[in-house]
């Protein structure tokens, strides 16, 4: 259907309208925390400041380790995405291309741990982690992302539920065994959800308070959200390094996200070319 030039101005206007909308809290973030205390304070509040105060954005970082609390957000960011990518991939194999007994009882079993809250879960998790000494240690973040997820494994396995056979007979002629045609083939098919389940999982563990608060008790050890947490408890009258620390902080995943948004598409779409 064609759309007559009226009917573009007033769907162009609505996006633009409902994208103003969304973006309004950012850009207030933005203009509260270039803003002297003054102006962050004053009633009724003004939008624009008279001078922007960029150096709010270094005091604010300087004012806390969080140069450390960074680094070990984005240790567990990137090994949680490793170990997610690699088992999710592997074990959404196995489910979606091979036939063994008890395959669809296990698989229900599967998604039925889905149904179990992660706060269900969280004590017997705590009593394991501190048999095996790792409290006040990145392993209780890290380490359980390469058991896999079952809500990653479900999306990676029905992605692979709709590529014919004939591929993997093919490669079987050809003398591929089956590790080569999961990493050879199946592996650069599957670019697209694996983009998807990484970005999802950047999201979830960038966010991340709950895991790190039960875990970490040595302020070293901190992620970003932690950290940024307490730093809200020291300021909380003070907004504008508030403001400012959490507009860092939300600059990773949103990169993150621009970057890879068409293969994040293309794996909702479960396209394969």
């Amino acid at each position: 259907m064609t759309l007559t030039k009226k009917n573009k101005v007033i769907i162009y206007g609505l996006l633009i309208a409902f994208s103003i909308y969304f973006m309004a809290p950012f850009l207030w973030m933005l203009v509260t925390a270039i803003k002297s205390p003054a102006e962050a304070n004053v009633y009724p509040p003004t939008f624009l400041p008279k001078v922007a105060q960029w150096k709010n954005f270094a005091d604010s970082w300087g004012s806390q380790p969080f140069g450390k609390y960074l680094m070990n957000s984005l240790i567990v960011t990137v090994m949680t995405t490793i170990g997610q990518v690699i088992s999710c991939s592997m074990i959404a194999f196995g489910f979606a291309r091979y036939d063994f007994k008890f395959k669809n009882f296990l698989f229900m079993l599967l998604l039925a741990s889905m149904m179990l809250p992660w706060d269900v879960t969280m004590i017997p998790l705590y009593m394991e982690f501190n048999a095996l000494n790792w409290i006040n240690t990145l392993k209780p973040l890290i380490v359980p992302s390469f058991f896999g997820s079952a809500y990653f494994i479900f999306l990676l396995r029905q992605f692979l539920m709709n590529i014919p056979k004939d591929i993997e007979n093919a490669a079987k002629i050809d003398g591929a065994n089956d590790f080569q045609i999961y990493y050879k083939i199946f592996l650069p098919i599957m670019r697209a959800p694996l983009f998807l389940i990484s970005i999802l999982n950047i999201l979830n563990v960038w966010n991340d308070y709950l895991g790190p608060l039960i875990f970490l008790q040595d302020r070293s050890k901190y992620t970003l959200a932690l950290g940024l947490a307490s730093f809200k408890g020291l300021h909380n009258t003070n907004i504008i390094p508030i403001m400012c620390i959490t507009l860092l902080m939300i600059i990773p995943p949103i990169i993150a996200f621009v970057f890879a948004q068409k293969y994040i598409i293309e794996g909702m779409s479960g396209a394969v070319k």
